[in-house]
């Protein structure tokens, strides 16, 4: 019955579903070219600017899991809808110049909008579109994830060429509202499920992930030896390790775990998520600070990587529909290892054609991982888990981004520390040999990860090759 009532708008449905995947996904990275202004204009230090793209990040991906649920048990197109209008409001408030703490609260409701969207969007997918229509339809929806995660910086920097810093977070007013409008005419409701609620997992694991990440973003600020930072990593220990022991009414069942290539998949989208972060959180500081170009022309080279992927996407789905699913993947992994390696001779004076290759080969390797693990994920579960897979995939993926901004600055940050004999929480302008060095260590650490995803998902060829038989 769901299924015949959406049937008519579907794909209008599915254009609502790609723009929100769009914006919430871009929020998480838009902020990054604009970091450096924004601390200056709002006198804080850059590390703690970058806090506005953490706090995003954490808060979306705590909130993936309980909203994916509720999606099941309340409907996922209402859930969808919530979160649509909750995100514009978010927007508009971030929009506004009240101070930094008025726009870490902004982001924090952009957040909860984007978890109530993201969690529901592969779950609305699989239940509006037939079999022989879903796998283009996935493909759709992950080329609009994957281009928002990485388009920030660039589209950041072609709006801060011509607007002040809030702009940024203002054009996403009238898109969000024409596509809420596109939602509530082509989505029903959903239909309800029965069953309980896991409200202490929500709990449990909202305040492992958050209290996890914010720990390692004040280690940035205080160190790993600080009580606070301690305190805030063994609450995340504790959390972690009670929520995986609740038997009844899990918010995420673990048997799903059993399925090799689903944990491998997912596996893999964290790895390779984090690099993609790498690239998307130290680029902006080489070209605009160290390099000295204006935002209008660091946006310009850093929409090279967007731009590939949105090329390279259609491109890797059709490979995979020749050739195996997941070596089409493993293809992508090893694009991005190659060049993740060459961003690692990046120097002050180096020619924009190494930061120009470097960049194609990871855009490249992004658009062939796309589509074809969103296949290997969500084609190996049971029908009945597809919602809490879909929310996973979703939660990996943002953890993934989590993780890359933390790891990315906090090798940065502490290789110029230690180059400084002190601490270092901005560029250093005096010394920007530091911070190349920084962003050599950091992008040598992104490779490595980038190879652990690549054999992650190819370990994942001959059992996919067993699956298809059967």
């Amino acid at each position: 019955m769901q299924r015949s009532e959406t049937a008519p708008k579907r794909w209008w449905l599915l254009v609502a579903l790609g723009f929100f995947a769009f914006m919430t996904n871009l929020d998480g990275s838009i902020v990054n070219i604009a970091v450096p202004i924004m601390a200056k204009d709002l006198k804080v230090p850059a590390s703690q600017m970058e806090w506005t793209v953490s706090l995003y990040l954490i808060v979306l991906s705590a909130l993936l899991l309980p909203f994916g649920k509720l999606g099941d048990r309340i409907g996922k197109q209402r859930i969808f809808k919530w979160g649509t209008g909750t995100f514009v409001l978010g927007s508009l408030m971030a929009g506004i110049n009240l101070g930094f703490n008025f726009l870490m609260l902004a982001r924090m409701i952009q957040a909860l909008g984007g978890a109530m969207t993201l969690a529901n969007t592969y779950g609305i997918v699989t239940s509006t579109f037939a079999l022989a229509e879903r796998g283009r339809a996935m493909g759709v929806v992950s080329t609009f994830v994957a281009l928002g995660g990485v388009a920030g910086p660039s589209l950041g920097g072609l709006i801060l060429a011509h607007f002040s810093w809030p702009m940024i977070f203002l054009i996403n007013v009238p898109i969000g509202l024409i596509a809420l409008g596109v939602s509530l005419w082509s989505m029903n409701n959903g239909i309800p499920q029965r069953g309980t609620y896991d409200g202490w997992g929500m709990i449990l694991q909202a305040t492992a992930i958050a209290s996890g990440f914010w720990g390692l973003n004040l280690a940035q600020q205080s160190g790993f030896d600080d009580p606070v930072v301690l305190s805030t990593l063994a609450l995340a220990v504790v959390a972690l390790i009670v929520f995986e022991q609740r038997q009844q009414a899990p918010l995420l069942p673990l048997r799903i775990f059993r399925v090799r290539i689903f944990t491998l998949g997912v596996v893999t989208v964290f790895f390779i998520f984090m690099v993609q972060f790498f690239s998307t959180v130290l680029m902006p500081f080489y070209l605009e600070d160290a390099r000295g170009l204006t935002p209008g022309t660091a946006g310009t080279l850093l929409s090279l990587y967007p731009l590939m992927m949105v090329f390279f996407a259609p491109f890797g789905g059709w490979l995979a529909d020749k050739w195996n699913v997941p070596a089409v993947a493993l293809l992508g992994s090893i694009f991005i290892a190659v060049g993740s390696l060459i961003g690692a001779t990046l120097k002050l004076n180096a020619p924009l054609t190494i930061y120009i290759i470097s960049t194609l080969l990871v855009g490249i390797g992004s658009g062939l991982f796309q589509s074809p693990i969103g296949d290997v994920v969500m084609s190996v579960v049971p029908k009945n888990q597809l919602g809490i897979a879909g929310s996973f995939n979703a939660l990996a993926r943002n953890l993934g981004m989590v993780s890359g901004t933390a790891v990315a600055t906090t090798v940065l940050f502490g290789t110029m520390s230690q180059l400084a004999g002190s601490r270092v929480t901005n560029y250093p302008t005096a010394h920007p040999e530091f911070f190349i060095s920084g962003l050599q260590v950091a992008m040598i650490v992104a490779a490595v990860l980038a190879i652990l995803g690549a054999i992650a998902i190819g370990l994942t060829i001959k059992p996919w090759q067993a699956h298809e038989k059967n």
